[in-house]
């Protein structure tokens, strides 16, 4: 798949299907959202480091939350399975990430309070998060069902655009 059509899919989900839950998406259309946002993540912190605006990766990650959240709830209804399972894996990455997020925001103080979050509690919702990512991980890499099921007809594979004179 060329370049341009994983940055149109990615586009794509983030404009017109910003939190849609609704209907169902492909496992290549899912996986290649899921790349672009990987490169756009990492896009995001080499520029927040080298202009020295540490938070831009955090809040490019909360700005993915709810298109990558539409779009696991569309893989996982294309499996069959519930979409609302989605919710299991991001629930305690927003937890962690917001508590991240405020302790950058406040300082030294807030760098001392995440870390005895994070040595009392926090390693245990990390690992939550951890196994639920890994668990809704699996459910997306598995086929979807053929033909229409209960979420919806079967979703079109995505398709490189044709070129352009």
């Amino acid at each position: 798949m060329d370049p341009q059509t994983i940055f149109d899919i990615f586009k794509r989900n983030v404009t017109e299907h910003y939190f849609d839950m609704h209907g169902r998406v492909s496992r290549e259309e899912f996986w290649y959202f899921i790349l672009a946002g990987v490169i756009v993540s990492i896009a995001a912190a080499i520029v927040g480091s080298i202009l020295h605006i540490y938070l831009l990766r955090s809040l490019v990650g909360l700005a993915l939350l709810l298109p990558m959240a539409g779009l696991g709830a569309r893989r996982l209804q294309d499996t069959g399975k519930d979409g609302t399972m989605v919710w299991i894996a991001i629930a305690p990455m927003v937890v962690i990430g917001l508590i991240g997020l405020l302790a950058m925001a406040t300082g030294f103080v807030g760098a001392i309070g995440f870390l005895l979050f994070f040595l009392s509690i926090g390693w245990i919702i990390n690992l939550a998060a951890l196994a639920a990512v890994i668990y809704i991980g699996y459910l997306c890499a598995q086929p979807g069902v053929s033909g229409t099921n209960q979420y919806g007809p079967e979703p079109a594979k995505p398709s490189p655009k044709p070129a352009t004179t």
